[in-house]
Formats: structure tokens, C-alpha cells, sequence
């Protein structure tokens, strides 16, 4: 229970990172297939679910020691 509380955030952000690197993917993505990021849909979800955990680790609260 106190791992879960402890990294809520982070399990939210790679979650919704991944999916909005999908939509990128499938809405902007790369015509020519050239992009090393979004000409694949698996490069850019899992680009985006580790931009979701970056970007949502960072406001996790830490302890002091």
C-alpha cells in the first residue's frame, strides 16, 4: 500500500504519456517514414510513456532525511 501511494503519480503519467504519444503518432506522426520517433507507432507510445513518467516523477513529493 505505501509503494502504491509512494509512486501514484508515476504510475498515472506513463500510463497517459503512452497514449498521448499514440495520438501523436496518429494524428502528426511522419508522412516520409523517416523520423526515428513517430514513424512507428511502438517508438512513439513508448517514447511518450517515458516522457509521461519524466514529466510526472517530478512532482513527487520528497522526503527528507
Amino acid at each position: 500500500m505505501n509503494f502504491i501511494k509512494k509512486n501514484m503519480l508515476l504510475a498515472i503519467g506513463i500510463p497517459l504519456g503512452a497514449f498521448a504519444g499514440f495520438l501523436y503518432w496518429k494524428f502528426v506522426g511522419c508522412n516520409s517514414g523517416t523520423c526515428a520517433i513517430t514513424s512507428n507507432p511502438y517508438n512513439s507510445t513508448l517514447y511518450g510513456a517515458v516522457m509521461g513518467g519524466i514529466l510526472f516523477s517530478i512532482f513527487q513529493q520528497k522526503k527528507s532525511a
